[in-house]
């Protein structure tokens, strides 16, 4: 057990505090809508504020496991978790959540960062260059597939499932829930890649819904329900993993408590309101933007690696720039979203004004032409 690191954690003063709920608040309703625990968002907006990378992923995972649950709950009311699905998932996701956190501990105590100096950069740089490279991959592939298919077609691309199907790795497994076949071996990968993501930068979702979807042949709604299911027990194991390192700030974790559990249930509203391809476009506009606003962040890291000969107070530009894309990207996204579930919500209710209208002319009518026979 490595213990507590107490030179990492940072001191939270009240604008600090307003912050973190505004993440939260955000991350909860972006991960209600589109199942990615919104950790994506969450973990370099705690970096951006000044927590240093391994800490502010092992509170976001930390802070994922209680937010999915209310989460999956929500989803699964709607029928939207397919649990088998989950619990094959699981089995290599806790692998790769062991292999992540092995990793970023290595790094950051052997670059001598249990002194909080410079060296914990080491650990930022290599979250943020994971964290640039894989979303980056995920949210072009995203934005392509829905732009390709412009308006003749709202599902996703198949060509994956289809080779699969076609190459036959058996045992294959029935998943109800989801009317999808799949072989063994895929699931378990995978998982393995979503366990690895989770806790390597806190976010697990975006390898594994996109994976759900596209490899697997998962209707978009029961991969997010589904991917809050298993980041329920991946949050938890994750929490473990990390507090036995001495990693987690239980401060951030109440405090992004505090905005999500409101936000997810809005976001979760959103899902059943709102088509295939908006969720699926409104994700990859989100995630580029975050990718650009981490991108931003990382010649801080190499200055102060030593690698990019730079003046140190430009660092404060770097910072700010970064912050200032990565709230943008959040409060545009959540804007879209409840726009989406007001419009559906006025839509919904202008039907339901409609069908008691028509009810009660239509008794009137029937009244009079009552009265007519009587006379």
């Amino acid at each position: 057990m490595g213990g507590p690191i107490g030179e990492l954690f940072i001191n939270i003063h009240f604008s600090t505090a307003i912050q973190m709920c505004l993440l939260g608040f955000i991350g909860g309703v972006l991960s209600g809508f589109i199942g990615s625990g919104g950790a994506f968002f969450m973990t370099p907006g705690m970096m951006n504020l000044g927590v240093h990378g391994v800490v502010a992923v092992a509170s976001n995972v930390t802070h994922k496991f209680g937010k999915a649950m209310v989460g999956s709950r929500s989803h699964g009311a709607m029928g939207n978790i397919d649990k088998r699905l989950a619990l094959f998932m699981l089995v290599t996701a806790a692998l790769g959540i062991r292999l992540a956190v092995w990793i970023n501990d290595r790094l950051f105590r052997g670059g001598g960062g249990e002194h909080g100096g410079s060296s914990a950069a080491i650990t930022d740089l290599y979250i943020s260059v994971v964290f640039v490279s894989i979303l980056t991959v995920v949210a072009i592939s995203m934005l392509k597939d829905v732009l390709r298919k412009g308006g003749e077609s709202t599902g996703p691309s198949t060509k994956i499932v289809d080779f699969l199907r076609r190459l036959y790795l058996p045992p294959v497994i029935h998943l109800k829930v989801a009317e999808v076949k799949v072989s063994l071996w895929v699931l378990l990968t995978a998982g393995l890649a979503t366990g690895y993501m989770a806790g390597t930068i806190g976010v697990g979702g975006f390898i594994g819904v996109p994976s759900m979807i596209y490899v697997l042949g998962v209707p978009t709604a029961v991969a997010a329900g589904t991917e809050l299911y298993l980041a329920m027990f991946m949050g938890a194991f994750g929490a473990l993993s990390y507090a036995w390192e001495g990693y987690v700030d239980i401060r951030l974790t109440l405090l992004l408590y505090l905005g999500s559990l409101v936000g997810i249930h809005l976001g979760t509203y959103g899902v059943k309101v709102v088509s295939e391809k908006v969720i699926r476009l409104v994700t990859a506009v989100i995630i580029l933007l975050c990718v650009m606003s981490r991108g931003v962040a990382i010649p801080v890291y190499l200055r102060a690696l030593h690698v990019l000969t730079m003046d140190p107070r430009w660092d404060v530009y770097f910072n700010e720039a970064s912050k200032a894309l990565l709230f943008l990207s959040g409060i545009a996204g959540c804007v879209a979203i409840l726009y989406y579930v007001a419009r559906a919500y006025m839509q919904r209710r202008r039907l339901q004004f409609s069908i008691s209208e028509s009810r009660r002319s239509g008794g009137e009518k029937y009244a009079a032409q009552a009265r007519g026979y009587t006379a």
